[in-house]
């Protein structure tokens, strides 16, 4: 169940790396392998005490003192807006960008600006700091984008008629359909990158054990202690660690072997084979054009 390894020895000294999410798990993980191979690693994160420890944590766990605090909460576009804008004038480079922070199972709720919580965060929030920092990412070409997904999406439809969750709502098909618009994202990012040296590849990190089971508030009494007593008794011991999980990211972001290969699904340390939805270019294009005009881009 350890899944793939990233086995590149590839130094990013000199090279300038933001990772969405990155005070926790699969993010963090990411952040000290990229720390250790000499990157400049800024994290963008929601809590600032969290992101602060991490930081500290990471400074001297790799001995590598170049690790950056950012406040973003991709639930708010405001915040959205305000982190794009401070990296864009303090940084003068972004060599790759990591869209690892998202949501799971959170109970039906609303992001600050009215979107589903899944939607908006996972994919309108990211869509719309991919966008914001596009130009600093052209600007250090060649540039990576790389934009943690889920092997869920392939259960997925694009509803465009419930993208909010306001006709019928289920947390595990919230988080599916927003987990397929990051992929129909970074397919179309791709084909609007072409020429500009930046490639845009998306992943799955493989079942994850991160204590990210929010689904668990949406539950009967009953139900809650079922789930807990399946996970700390079963699933727990068979999930991938947040180090494993974190190796497909790692190696998508430094492996010079992919530094001209964009639109491609990972998994494992892998390419893989996608499947029809994801490959709609008529709905990919029709989600970016949604998604504009959702974010006021």
């Amino acid at each position: 169940m350890a899944g793939g390894v990233c086995r590149s020895k590839a130094r990013m000294n000199g090279k300038t790396v933001l990772i969405t999410g990155a005070n926790a798990g699969i993010g963090k993980e990411t952040a000290k392998d990229l720390a250790r191979r000499g990157a400049r690693v800024l994290l963008a994160c929601r809590d600032k005490s969290k992101a602060d420890r991490a930081a500290e944590d990471i400074r001297k766990s790799t001995g590598n003192k170049n690790v950056v605090v950012y406040i973003l909460d991709l639930a708010s576009l405001k915040s959205i807006r305000q982190c794009a804008n401070e990296v864009l004038s303090k940084e003068p480079k972004l060599d790759v960008l990591i869209n690892n922070a998202g949501v799971f199972g959170a109970p039906r709720r609303k992001t600050e600006d009215g979107f589903e919580m899944h939607f908006g965060t996972n994919h309108l929030g990211t869509f719309l700091f991919t966008n914001l920092l596009l130009d600093l990412l052209k600007k250090s070409a060649p540039s990576k984008i790389v934009n943690v997904s889920s092997r869920g999406h392939e259960r997925a439809q694009i509803d465009f008629e419930n993208l909010n969750g306001e006709k019928n709502y289920s947390f595990n098909g919230a988080y599916e359909q927003s987990k397929l618009a990051n992929v129909l994202f970074t397919r179309e990012l791709n084909k609007r990158l072409q020429g500009t040296n930046v490639t845009a590849n998306y992943l799955h990190p493989g079942v994850v054990d991160t204590g990210m089971i929010g689904f668990k508030d949406n539950c009967g009494f009953a139900m809650r202690i079922f789930l807990n007593v399946v996970y700390y008794g079963f699933f727990k011991y068979i999930m991938k660690s947040a180090v494993q999980g974190a190796q497909t990211t790692i190696y998508c972001a430094v492996d010079p072997d992919l530094d001209n290969v964009s639109g491609k699904y990972f998994s494992d340390c892998a390419m893989k084979k996608e499947v029809p939805q994801a490959l709609d270019n008529e709905v990919s294009a029709k989600l970016w054009k949604v998604s504009e005009e959702m974010v006021r881009l």
